[in-house]
């Protein structure tokens, strides 16, 4: 595939993306959006939450157009494949934007959609089966970023471009053209998913992207001539989306909670709970991500030895570490005893506290009228507290005060 046909999928995606996504903003935006029944969120909310489409529908037709065209020459097959594997990660993501379901049955989906591309790439038995096993944890470590505005955006769009350098430096060109189309996508709906976002990419979009990425970054080291270091660069450009996921599995399983269950235990939650705003949060996670893609991208082109790799793994797992002493998780709360409660609530509505009659010297108050207003003020938790005993009679007192 030749540059001037990348570049021409890669505005068509563009344009087809930003059109899409300022119909789909109208649509969220425009007033009075009647809600849906049964008591469930807006139209206008699911409008927003389902913004990913614009993306899935951009990257879909642009690279699809180009695929019909003939632009990817010898590779049409696993281009073709694994544009036919992210549109099913694209329309299980919308299935799941529609009705929520457990993993139990996205991860066969995304197995058998992740099978699809590599049998039609040809990959061996081996190499096929470790691509499956990558191509289906990369997709959810790169759907699980998708928790606040413009981060899976921009972190997808660095990782898009890192691959897009790689397969344009290898031997088969033709697998840049999703990255590509990839990179002018998000681009393009980066516009309406910054901060404050108007839309969302939902689970469809979500899942579309970490499935692209993957796939891409599969099949291009699969296709990486021999004297590549593609083995150790490649892996490298999800540096970030895997440190999130492992950063929650380890927190969570320290908290002895589930790692199926969601919670705000994410690199972008606890950047949040020390004050780095939303869109500081997106920024510093995509300067994390260009830096493993650059240093990867360099040593793909033989430019750095892969030894350089090194750093900026290390830098990762000294940053998780540090961001695993950031609180993630509410304090249990911590519940009085019924015994202790009891005895706390007799103490309070109890008997009074002893008048002024008790006191040396002075006359108690008569039964009846004055007994029930003392008790009321006690019942009222005003009670009536002695005065000093003085050793004077009380009549010795009005007369002072008088």
């Amino acid at each position: 595939m030749n540059v001037l046909g990348i570049i021409a999928s890669g505005v068509a995606a563009l344009f087809i993306t930003v059109a899409l996504a300022k119909v789909a903003r109208r649509a969220a935006l425009r007033p009075h959006a009647p809600d849906e029944p049964g008591g469930r969120a807006p139209r206008a909310e699911a409008l927003r939450g389902a913004g990913g489409a614009t993306v899935v529908l951009g990257v879909g037709a642009a690279a699809g157009g180009a695929l019909w065209l003939g632009a990817a020459d010898d590779a049409a097959s696993s281009v073709a494949g694994l544009l036919a594997g992210a549109g099913i990660a694209a329309a299980l993501g919308l299935v799941h934007d529609a009705k929520p379901f457990r993993a139990a049955f996205r991860l066969p989906v995304q197995t058998a959609a992740a099978i699809l591309v590599v049998c039609l790439a040809g990959l061996s038995p081996a190499a096929g089966a470790l691509a499956v096993f990558w191509i289906v944890l990369v997709t959810n470590a790169f759907a699980l970023l998708d928790h606040v505005d413009g981060l899976l955006t921009t972190v997808g769009l660095v990782t898009a471009a890192g691959l897009l350098a790689c397969a344009a430096l290898g031997e088969d060109s033709a697998l840049a053209l999703l990255p590509a189309t990839l990179v002018a996508g998000l681009a393009g709906f980066l516009l309406h998913n910054w901060h404050p976002a108007r839309l969302r990419l939902g689970a469809s979009g979500a899942q579309f992207i970490g499935f692209t990425l993957a796939a891409s970054g599969a099949l291009i080291q699969a296709a990486a001539p021999p004297g590549r270091a593609a083995w150790a660069a490649l892996p490298v450009l999800a540096t970030v989306a895997l440190a999130d996921t492992a950063l929650v599995l380890i927190s969570r399983r320290r908290a002895a909670r589930s790692p199926l269950r969601d919670t705000d235990d994410h690199i972008a939650h606890r950047l949040r709970r020390v004050r780095v705003t939303v869109p500081g949060t997106s920024v510093l996670l995509a300067l994390w991500a260009a830096v493993p893609v650059t240093t990867a991208t360099l040593v793909y082109a033989d430019l750095l030895h892969p030894a350089f790799l090194l750093l900026p793994l290390a830098g990762t797992v000294a940053a998780v570490f540090a961001l695993l002493r950031i609180p993630a998780y509410a304090p249990p709360r911590t519940t009085r005893p019924r015994a202790a409660a009891r005895r706390t609530t007799a103490s309070t509505t109890g008997a009074a506290i002893p008048s002024a009659a008790f006191a040396p010297g002075v006359t108690g108050p008569a039964t009846g009228k004055g007994t029930a207003s003392a008790s009321a003020r006690t019942a009222a938790r005003h009670p009536t507290v002695p005065p000093p005993p003085t050793g004077r009679s009380a009549a010795a007192v009005a007369a002072e005060r008088s």
